[in-house]
């Protein structure tokens, strides 16, 4: 499969509406982790962001909300922002809207935000169109593809700091199959560009 790293324009162009970077005349990072939260590694990432004093959105899924509720208020009270990403992990294209709707409702019990990121980026467009009268839909500038057991951690890195560039949303996982290239990538990461004067931000 072709390492793809930043999404091509007939996709955001298809999920029009949404959002894929932010501003691009500002030298800000917006850090995101998705599918926590988790204890075998959202602790850690929560121990580098507050290292280097960075701030980042933590999409988290409901059942592990419910799973590791302590993480999940160490999330918040640190001062990092949440998105929902549906209660069960569902993928948009596999499951019906009414079952997909519902999913983000029982999240959002617990998220309580104005964030949402579809997860595996699949989504029905007649399942987002109901979401936007409530959510700030975010899909991502550069996906880091941590998760892939197929990427090396120099890889996972070297292109996430490649493709990354003013007002960029970058992709990582607080989840145990991204934790290798993660644990290698995100300080050096956060590193290379705060020495370029970049600022990180939440959404």
């Amino acid at each position: 499969m072709k390492f793809t790293v930043r999404p091509p324009q007939v996709l955001r162009s298809y999920y029009k509406g949404s959002i894929w970077r932010m501003d691009k005349n500002e030298p800000t990072i917006y850090l995101t982790f998705d599918d926590g939260p988790v204890p075998e590694i959202t602790p850690w990432v929560l121990d580098v962001l507050n290292n280097y004093n960075v701030k980042a959105t933590f999409f988290c899924v409901g059942e592990n909300i419910i799973k590791h509720p302590e993480i999940f208020q160490r999330i918040l009270s640190e001062g990092h922002q949440v998105g929902n990403h549906t209660f069960n992990h569902l993928k948009g294209w596999e499951v019906s809207s009414t079952v997909y709707h519902k999913n983000v409702e029982q999240c959002q019990q617990f998220t309580k935000t104005d964030l949402f990121r579809p997860p595996y980026g699949r989504i029905k467009k007649s399942q987002m169109k109901k979401l936007m009268d409530d959510y700030r839909i975010v899909f991502w500038d550069v996906l880091s593809h941590d998760y892939d057991r197929l990427t090396t951690s120099k890889k996972c890195l070297g292109n996430s700091i490649k493709y990354s560039r003013n007002g960029s949303i970058i992709v990582f996982h607080d989840s145990l199959k991204a934790s290798r290239n993660l644990k290698f990538a995100l300080p050096q990461y956060i590193e290379h560009f705060l020495k370029l004067s970049y600022k990180f931000a939440t959404l």
